[in-house]
């Protein structure tokens, strides 16, 4: 991804599309930043001003409601003031198309939009098309298609390292739906960029793409192997809205393989934590007794999330066209 597109002449973070490409420096930067938004110790986002008199946009062409939620309570948090689109409704469903809608939007004296699209490529689509008409705008990517969702991902970091510190002598495992998922390929790029020497992704063959090992991860289709001894367990969901074709037999057969259990947690290192982006399938991709239990940082996770996304919002603020 060419680096002009989420970085300007001066390397500071004006978009934030995908985490292929940038620089160790700016997700360190972020990861940092989002400490300055946290009470550790009562687990609490604190407020702050930093974005008043900003208006954020939420353009979610595709549903969610964690997201959008966490991305909404963000900008809030730092006092901005929010629309959400109602897309079903807006002028999109009446054959307008993507960027005449933006166009209107930039009109109406937007600073920022979050999108969140089905199709991949939507948001640099947008990004490309505002620095040319409208520069002060930014864009966060909420999601698009099966490409990338870098809040996700770099809310999944700071979650490792509040954990388990250096990230350099990590063993990190990815299961699930590797096939239809933007969040491991997010994952996978962070994890690279910051130092981890073993990433595995484990899922039956029908649902491991191709290429990993050009991402220098380490694919397994046994969920014994792939766990064995790793410090931090990623659970996906099994995206069955994605899914064409018979890929896998059954739920049922899918959690008796591949679902984590604690028997088979036990094949990590004791101290290993779970992580799951959500919504879970419990009974599907992971058990409640995992899901629950002393080594889940799933709530964590969420927590998180909102403070990784208002250090997002308020780096990308400062940045100048």
């Amino acid at each position: 991804m060419p680096r002009s597109i989420q970085l300007n002449a001066r390397g500071e973070l004006t978009h934030l599309l995908s985490t292929e490409g940038l620089p160790r420096s700016v997700v360190m930067g972020i990861l940092d930043h989002a400490t300055d938004f946290l009470d550790l110790e009562r687990m609490e986002v604190r407020n702050a001003d930093l974005l008043a008199g900003k208006s954020i946009f939420n353009l979610f062409f595709e549903n969610s409601t964690r997201t959008r939620t966490t991305f909404e309570i963000a900008a809030k948090k730092l006092s901005a003031d929010v629309v959400n689109l109602n897309v079903s409704a807006s002028s999109t469903a009446k054959g307008e198309s993507l960027l005449d809608t933006i166009d209107n939007l930039a009109a109406m004296r937007a600073d920022m939009f979050v999108v969140r699209h089905a199709q991949a490529g939507a948001p640099y689509l947008i990004a490309r098309h505002v620095n040319k008409v409208a520069p002060h705008i930014h864009i966060m990517n909420a999601g698009d298609g099966r490409h990338a969702h870098p809040t996700q991902a770099l809310l999944d970091m700071f979650t490792i390292r509040h954990f388990k510190g250096d990230f350099q002598a990590l063993r990190v495992a990815i299961v699930g739906d590797l096939l239809h998922s933007r969040v491991a390929r997010s994952d996978i790029h962070a994890l690279s960029t910051l130092g981890v020497p073993d990433i595995r992704v484990i899922a039956p063959l029908t649902l491991l793409p191709a290429g990993l090992s050009e991402l220098g991860v380490h694919a397994h289709t046994s969920l014994q192997e792939g766990l064995s001894g790793v410090d931090v367990v990623i659970v996906l969901r099994l995206q069955s809205e994605r899914m064409r074709g018979a890929l896998l037999p059954s739920p049922q057969e899918y959690f008796k393989h591949y679902g984590l259990t604690e028997e088979k947690l036990r094949l990590a290192a004791p101290d290993a934590i779970v992580m799951h982006p959500g919504p879970m399938n419990r009974g599907v991709e992971i058990d409640s007794a995992v899901a629950d239990g002393a080594q889940s940082v799933i709530l964590s996770q969420v927590t998180f999330g909102i403070a990784v996304r208002m250090a997002v919002m308020s780096i990308l603020n400062k940045a100048r066209p």
